[in-house]
């Protein structure tokens, strides 16, 4: 690593032997960016549907709120550094999103720059801030008067944003904590999304539409599974189409995602539309 001096990603079997190497090229190379990227689910339950019996099983999970913290900032320094080392499972080679999007949704602030309060407030809204002025923890902000505290997504560091009038008038920044100081910074600072697969607002409108195609045809596919009306029909069930209750819960699930998208740029399970997000045949 140290004589072809690049970016290095190393991949380890399992997650448990992935914090062990981890720890070791922290201690090797202290200087470096040394980040841990492994998934993020401490429990997972796909959904599922069994039509013999009638029954849906939601998408159940639980999310590592560290480890996603951890994935976020090894995503960052992977965008800011050439001295970085990700030491990894088998979870890096799933797509998070284009590098393109996430740079391009990201946002830059500096001294003195010309923004209102209320349109900052909106664009930390639609990096999926999320505002709390009492729990404040990782991934959420709070308003007091003319000062704005964001608690970056990877937990290291709250950010400080105070303004006059409508501009930026400082920006510090300092570690978590109760008795922490705050750092003035004169230099320009870049906001990255609190969560991956954050799509540019102007190619939303475009993504939905091709849902929407897609959605049509999948659901035109499952009605011609249909069991025609006859006279020997004893229930609705026999006179109805085959799959049905498929049709109903695929179409009311999409639009649920849809209306979703549309009105905050983001979804639960967004990584399954990512074929319409990206524009991928």
């Amino acid at each position: 690593i140290e004589r072809i001096q690049k970016p290095v990603l190393l991949i380890s079997h399992n997650k448990t032997l992935a914090a062990q190497t981890f720890q070791e090229f922290k201690e090797f190379f202290p200087g470096n960016a040394v980040h841990y990227f492994v998934s993020y689910y401490d429990y997972y339950q796909p959904e599922a549907y069994i039509p013999q019996t009638d029954t849906y099983i939601e998408k159940d999970a639980k999310i590592n709120e560290e480890i996603d913290r951890l994935r976020h900032a090894a995503t960052q320094d992977l965008l800011t550094r050439d001295d970085i080392i990700i030491i990894a499972s088998v979870s890096c080679i799933y797509n998070i999103g284009s590098p393109e999007a996430y740079q391009q949704v990201s946002l830059e602030i500096k001294p003195g720059q010309k923004i209102k309060r209320k349109d900052f407030l909106k664009n930390l809204c639609g990096l999926q801030y999320q505002r709390n002025d009492i729990d404040f923890k990782p991934g959420t902000f709070r308003v007091r008067g003319n000062v704005v505290d964001i608690y970056l997504v990877t937990g290291k560091e709250i950010l400080r944003v105070e303004f006059f009038g409508d501009e930026i008038n400082k920006i510090s920044i300092s570690p978590p904590g109760l008795n922490s100081k705050f750092n003035i910074l004169n230099s320009t600072f870049k906001l990255y999304p609190a969560h991956f697969w954050v799509t540019p607002q102007e190619k939303i409108a475009v993504s939905i539409e091709n849902i929407k195609l897609e959605l049509q045809d999948q659901l035109k596919k499952l009605k011609k599974d249909y069991n025609p009306p006859t006279a020997s029909s004893h229930s609705l069930r026999e006179r109805a189409p085959k799959k049905l209750l498929e049709v109903q819960r695929l179409e009311q699930r999409t639009n649920y995602d849809l209306e979703m998208l549309k009105e905050t740029g983001y979804c639960h399970g967004v990584e399954n539309y990512s074929r319409h997000l990206e524009f991928r045949k």
